[in-house]
Order: structure tokens, then C-alpha cells, then sequence
């Protein structure tokens, strides 16, 4: 699927692994953190105008609003450049969110499209049947300009997927199940496609989720087979018209891997990497002081609601700290009119403003030498929640509802009785 678009995208009638090519670009992304680079690089290079066919999007989502007098050069940097090209796909504060949750929910990607991000977790798109991946803030400063890139083709790995998920499992479980099989480098520079019969069960927000981390395998991309999930998912956000690419028959793979759904637990990835991965029921001695339910990986409004069930009429341990963080405006929206936010509250969490914050260890939930943390977010390295002497334990919103409930790591069963 992978190379079908990227050939489309080059003018070529095919590619194989391995060829270096140039190709127009559907969307470019950039953040408050990237993107300033990025304009820098722009200016330096003495470029005067941008891409007026490609998408060039900003989100001020990492350090907005404004945590510091840093981080507001850095958007004020931004907004002046929005401003100067009359960029229509700027969102600041009251308009934006998650960026990865933000531009497949305002249908600034589609099917077949090709996008690239100053951000790692550009990948997300792939859910859509989109070829995106991250790239460096220079290569988006001249992408903006041009509108096209370089790619080396990547070859892929087949991810045959059947059965059906258990209670309380979902696309985090099955991506961390995964990377727990392959290793952090078990995709390296390859395709991730997933297709088969189980893509059925994959709501379209397990997908955003397993194509997040598809980078957390080393992947380039991963992407999604386009069906009937797709298709109703894309009404009513872009009215572009869009191509559905099939792999051949007879596609050559690296690799191909069977995946039962039915066999996957809730899963959690022990520190200091994704592939660290244990059940949920193996944490009971593991005591925490911090949940973050949000971020790019996990914001939407499918795990709010199965954080909600989880914390609704109960109340997260004494001491302990509860943050959740949806994803964009209209699923903040959507958590007051669905009594979640509520909920949240009632529990003794915060509700936040979309923001990346706590993720990357920026703000809104920087962690101490010696706390843990368990979060919906989609890395747990040495330092990235804060000291350098925390730990991050990475898992579903169900479990970490469950786990802010127990004040350890919890299957939600036990939580919920079941």
C-alpha cells in the first residue's frame, strides 16, 4: 500500500524498496516546537513564498498556552508566519488540540494522501489508509516551499490480523502486545500494513492508536487497509476526492505476522521502553502517584468514555494524582455533553485544555526522582515525563482509570468487579 501511494506521488508507475524518489506532498505539519525551527530554515534559505497546493498546517499543541516566555517566541513565531503566507490551517489557543488527533478530525489527511510532520508521531494518519511519517525540521522547511520531499521507499511487514478483542482491550493493548513480539527495532524503516479479517473489531480509534506507535517498532509508517470503517469515518470531513490503494496479490513482504486479537491481554509497558511489555495483572505490587489519560495516542472521545465507566461513582486512591487531557475542543465538548468531565472530577481528577504537556515533559504533570506514573501516552524512556529517577508505565485508559482507582497497576476487572 505503501509504495502504491508513494508511486502515485512521485509520477512513477512503480517503486520498489530501497529507491530514493521525490514526491508531492498532500499535507505538512508542523508544532509550536518544530515548526519554529523549521521557519528559521525557511528564512535562512531565502525562500519568499510556500506551497499553495500542499496543506501546510501549525499546531500550537506541545507548550500552549504559553508555559513560558520561550514558548511564546516560539508561537509567536508561528503566528507571524501563519500571518505573512495567510496559512488557513493555523490553530492556536480555543482552536487547537492534539495535532494528531486534530487534522484526521478536521479531515486535513484522506486516504491515499501523502503527508509528512516535524513530529515523530505523524504516522497516526496511516489509520486512514494515508502514507505519513515524521521527518526533521529542515526537511519541512523546504517541503514548505516546494511542496514535496525525498523518501528512501521502505519495504513492509505484513500484520495479518483475525478474532475478535476480550473485554477491555483495545488498540493500545494490541500495539504494545505487538511491539512487545518485534522489539523497539523490529520494524525498522519498513511499512507496518495491517490488514485482514480482524480489522473489522479495530474501531477507527484503535487504529489512530496502533499507527501512532507503529513508530515506538521503528517503523516509517504504518498504515491501515481502507473499508467500510474508513469510508464512514471520511463522510462529512473532506470533500476531496480521495483514492482507496490495495496492496497486489501478490505484494512482496519482509515479513508477515499473524495477530489474534483474542489472544491479547490488557497490556502495559514496563519502564524504559514500549517493548517491555507485561499483562495488567501482573502489577498489583507496582504502587503509582500519577495517571495521565490523554495525548495524541489516546485523547479521543472512545477512551474518555471507557475511562469514564471505569471512574464513575468512584474515586481515584487519596495522595494520588489523576490528569486527564482529551484531545481536541470538540471532544472536550463532547465529554461535558456525555456527563464525562463531570465524572472526571467527581473522581478527584483535572480536566485539562488539549494540550502534549505531560507527555513529552513539558508541563501540566512533570513527574519527581522516585514517582511513578501510568499513562495513555505513547513513550516511556528514561526522563521523558520528567526526572531522570521516574518511571512510566504506558497502558490503555481502562487500565489506567483502573490503576488510579487500586493506586496500582489494575486490570479493570478488578476494579469492576468482573
Amino acid at each position: 500500500m505503501t509504495q502504491k501511494i508513494l508511486a502515485a506521488h512521485a509520477g512513477l508507475p512503480s517503486v520498489t524498496a530501497g529507491q530514493l524518489i521525490k514526491a508531492k506532498l498532500d499535507l505538512v505539519l508542523g508544532n509550536d516546537i518544530t515548526a519554529p525551527v523549521a521557519i528559521n530554515e525557511f528564512e535562512n534559505a531565502g525562500f519568499d513564498k510556500v506551497a499553495k497546493d500542499t496543506r501546510i498546517t501549525l499546531v500550537m499543541d506541545h507548550f500552549a498556552p504559553n508555559k513560558d516566555i520561550k514558548a511564546a517566541e516560539s508561537c509567536k513565531k508561528c503566528r507571524g508566519f501563519a500571518k505573512r503566507f495567510d496559512l488557513p490551517h493555523f490553530y492556536d489557543v480555543g482552536e487547537m488540540g492534539v495535532e494528531h488527533a486534530l487534522i484526521p478530525e478536521k479531515g486535513l489527511i484522506a486516504p491515499g494522501e501523502a503527508a509528512i510532520g516535524a513530529d515523530s508521531h505523524t504516522c497516526t494518519y496511516g489509520a486512514l489508509g494515508a502514507f505519513s511519517t515524521g521527518v526533521g525540521s529542515t526537511d519541512m522547511a523546504a517541503a514548505m516551499a516546494t511542496g514535496e520531499t525525498w523518501f528512501k521507499v521502505p519495504s513492509a511487514i505484513k500484520i495479518n490480523i483475525t478474532g475478535k478483542k476480550g473485554r477491555w482491550v483495545s488498540g493500545k493493548d494490541v500495539i504494545l502486545h505487538l511491539i512487545g513480539m518485534i522489539g523497539v527495532d523490529g520494524a525498522l524503516y519498513q511499512s507496518l500494513e495491517f490488514s485482514g479479517e480482524g480489522l473489522k473489531d479495530l474501531s477507527m480509534s484503535d487504529r489512530l492508536t496502533i499507527s501512532n506507535m507503529a513508530i515506538e517498532a521503528g517503523a516509517k509508517n504504518g498504515i491501515f487497509s481502507v473499508d467500510d470503517i474508513t469510508r464512514k469515518y471520511m463522510e462529512g470531513r473532506c470533500d476531496r476526492n480521495w483514492i482507496a490503494y490495495e496492496a497486489d496479490a501478490d505484494a512482496e513482504y519482509a515479513r508477515v505476522i499473524d495477530l489474534d486479537l483474542s489472544e491479547i491481554p490488557c497490556t502495559v509497558a514496563w519502564p524504559h521502553l514500549p517493548e517491555k511489555t507485561h499483562p495488567a495483572t501482573e502489577g498489583s505490587d507496582i504502587e503509582i502517584d500519577q495517571v495521565v489519560i490523554g495525548s495524541c495516542t489516546n485523547g479521543n472521545i472512545e477512551d474518555m468514555a471507557a475511562a469514564a465507566e471505569i471512574l464513575k461513582g468512584r474515586h481515584i486512591k487519596k495522595g494520588l494524582r489523576g490528569i486527564v487531557i482529551p484531545a481536541t475542543p470538540k471532544i472536550y465538548m463532547e465529554c461535558i455533553e456525555k456527563g464525562y468531565t463531570k465524572i472526571f472530577m467527581e473522581a478527584g481528577c483535572i480536566v485539562s485544555t488539549p494540550t502534549c504537556g505531560p507527555c513529552l515533559g513539558g508541563h501540566m504533570g512533570i513527574l519527581a526522582a522516585g514517582e511513578r506514573a501510568v499513562s495513555t501516552t505513547n513513550r516511556n524512556f528514561v526522563g521523558r515525563m520528567g526526572h531522570i529517577d521516574s518511571e512510566i508505565y504506558l497502558a490503555s485508559p481502562a487500565v489506567a482509570a483502573a490503576s488510579a482507582v487500586t493506586g496500582h497497576i489494575s486490570h479493570p476487572k478488578e476494579v469492576m468487579g468482573e
